[in-house]
């Protein structure tokens, strides 16, 4: 690549992840980087027909959302790709890094309700619509007599069926209901303790070559240290928990007087019941990295149950 020529960033085709791209591109384009993007579809786009946790058990791995783009990287055809953090798996493929995490977003699940604003007035039986293995176990903890029903889809897509009926409230990330000026639909806001939000959400990943130092220095411009502090502490937890994206797994992290507070949870099912353990650590000093907070909070995790949590939901997860 030439010393001036664009960075070309690849996007899945969805207008959320548009929407995000155009935003990472809009901020290099004002510091006075030439950007095209480059569209590309993945499987997860794609195969909206199939459960995410079929395409995972097809495909071997997470990632669903990110190979196409990943091997577009590995080919030289784009720069650098833009993710949603929480689609990205916590093991990147060889020659790949992550350089960059902007400024985050709203981290927090959200309620987009037709009449019922919040799940606690829902009434029985209302149906509630989501997809995410962890999202499904909070909403049976907390409201066992509604019915969760999968959805999937863009967006847009999802919001249509509400409208139409097909459900009565969906449980969605509040991030991308504000990327895409939406934030009006929202009629709760999930927080823990009592609803714990995926690893990394509401945060967007900048992935690019190891041995690409111009794309990586340019991407960097858009890096906030605090933002990437706390997505490397959940991701570390995540991946010292060997949980997956799709895993019963929730993690926040935040600055909290000079260092950094990582809270996280794992689900289970016991007797047909949710079951949940949970930990929260502070980091020790200004020395200990984000990583290592993530694996001490694992490790606390793992004493209180969760290894034996998620080896049942591995069993129950496996095809048969």
């Amino acid at each position: 690549m030439s010393r001036n020529a664009s960075i070309r960033i690849g996007t899945r085709g969805s207008l959320l992840a548009r929407t995000q791209s155009e935003g990472v591109a809009a901020a290099l384009r004002q510091a006075g980087v030439a950007v095209e993007l480059v569209v590309i579809a993945t499987t997860g786009d794609v195969r909206t027909d199939i459960p995410i946790a079929g395409l995972v058990r097809a495909g071997g791995s997470d990632g669903v959302f990110v190979r196409e783009l990943e091997q577009a990287l590995r080919d030289g055809r784009i720069d650098a790709a833009v993710h949603s953090c929480k689609d990205l798996p916590t093991s990147l493929p060889n020659g790949l890094e992550l350089a960059c995490v902007p400024g985050r977003a709203e981290p927090f699940d959200v309620v987009v309700g037709r009449s019922a604003g919040t799940l606690a007035s829902l009434p029985p039986h209302a149906v509630v619509g989501t997809s995410s293995v962890r999202r499904v176990m909070q909403v049976r903890a907390l409201r066992p007599d509604v019915e969760v029903r999968p959805v999937r889809g863009n967006v847009d897509t999802r919001l249509r069926k509400l409208d139409a009926g097909e459900v009565d409230c969906l449980i969605l990330a509040g991030a991308g209901l504000g990327r895409l000026g939406l934030g009006h639909r929202v009629t709760e806001v999930l927080q823990p303790p009592a609803f714990w939000p995926a690893i990394a959400q509401g945060a967007l990943a900048i992935e690019v070559r190891a041995d690409d130092e111009r794309t990586r220095t340019v991407v960097r411009l858009l890096d906030c240290p605090e933002t990437h502090a706390a997505v490397r502490a959940e991701r570390s937890c995540l991946a010292s928990l060997a949980g997956g994206c799709l895993a019963p797994i929730g993690g926040w992290a935040r600055s909290e007087g000079g260092g950094l507070r990582l809270g996280a949870v794992v689900f289970g099912m016991t007797d047909g019941s949710v079951s949940r353990v949970t930990a929260e650590a502070v980091s020790e000093s200004e020395g200990e990295s984000p990583e290592h907070l993530g694996r001490r909070v694992a490790a606390i995790l793992e004493a209180a149950g969760a290894a034996d949590m998620l080896a049942a939901f591995r069993t129950q997860s496996a095809p048969r």
